[in-house]
């Protein structure tokens, strides 16, 4: 299935595995756009996967961590995770990432 629009207030907060907020936005099988919330002190715990992923802080600061290195990031600020790297973040500050993923996150629409 395609979903190629998103308005405001459509699409509904879904909890994450590791305690956050999740909502997919957008996508097509090539690409995913998903917004992910953060408490501060919230956690996306080192993980991998074989999509590309692009984000972009919306909101807030957080500790980035790709492949061992790690980037404090503030609203603006973006980043790229390779296929396969191990990666994770953590808010400094109650924040947003906007995420794309290629190709789409099948588990995300499970």
């Amino acid at each position: 299935m395609t979903h190629l629009f998103s308005h405001v207030g459509e699409t509904a907060w879904e909890p994450t595995p590791d305690g956050n907020g999740r909502r997919v936005l957008v996508h097509t099988a090539e690409l995913m756009m998903v917004e992910f919330a953060f408490d501060k002190g919230g956690v996306g715990a080192l993980h991998s996967h074989p999509h590309v992923q692009a984000s972009y802080v919306a909101e807030g600061r957080f500790e980035v961590t790709i492949a061992g290195r790690s980037e404090i990031l503030a609203a603006g600020s973006s980043f790229i995770v390779p296929s396969n790297l191990v990666h994770g973040v953590k808010a400094l500050e109650a924040g947003r990432l906007v995420d794309s993923f290629a190709p789409y996150r099948a588990d995300f629409l499970a």
